[in-house]
């Protein structure tokens, strides 16, 4: 087994055109906390707080990052394993993820207790190309405190085969209500 590699918390805007200019078939991406780290003072997030609707658009090099991979023909999905019902944290990230799929990832959410018999990782994580993992580190509040990266051929399988599963399950984005 190859060791993980340690990388910083945070990769900035040119480590994510990096990691997704390297792909070249797919990205998937499992999310598995009920709460990540927010600014309660970010002005998306008062607004959401007043009015409890679908975020408006966002200019962000984020969207343009994803929108240009997946204009390269990379599949990018994304999974979010979540309690029900719903941390306001995940109430307002649902609120916000229209813009995901506009951008062109394909979104699914899963409700926790619909997974209890799948095995995932204990980490969110991105899997490049089904070849290559990226583990996202967080504290208690869900700061981030690192990544790991490998590519370690059984590790990547295992992954693999959880996002699948997870994937599998989950109910589409456009389908999926808080509760």
């Amino acid at each position: 087994m190859r060791a993980m590699v340690d990388l910083p918390a945070t990769l900035g805007v040119e480590g994510w055109a990096e990691l997704f200019g390297s792909a070249s078939v797919g990205l998937d991406h499992l999310e598995l906390r009920d709460s990540y780290a927010l600014d309660t003072e970010d002005e998306r997030y008062l607004w959401w707080r007043e009015h409890r609707a679908e975020l408006p658009r966002e200019e962000h090099p984020w969207w343009d990052l994803t929108a240009a991979t997946a204009a390269r023909g990379v599949l990018i999905r994304r999974a979010r394993i979540v309690s029900v019902p719903v941390t306001e944290y995940i109430a307002f990230e649902h609120a916000a993820s229209w813009q995901n799929v506009a951008a062109g990832e394909h979104l699914r959410w899963l409700p926790r207790s619909r997974a209890s018999d799948l095995l995932v990782p204990g980490n969110d994580f991105w899997l490049i190309d089904g070849e290559r993992v990226l583990f996202n580190l967080f504290d208690g509040e869900g700061r981030p405190t690192g990544k790991q990266f490998t590519d370690d051929a059984e590790v990547v399988k295992a992954v693999g085969a959880s996002f699948t599963a997870v994937w599998e399950r989950a109910t589409d984005h456009a389908e999926f209500r808080l509760g």
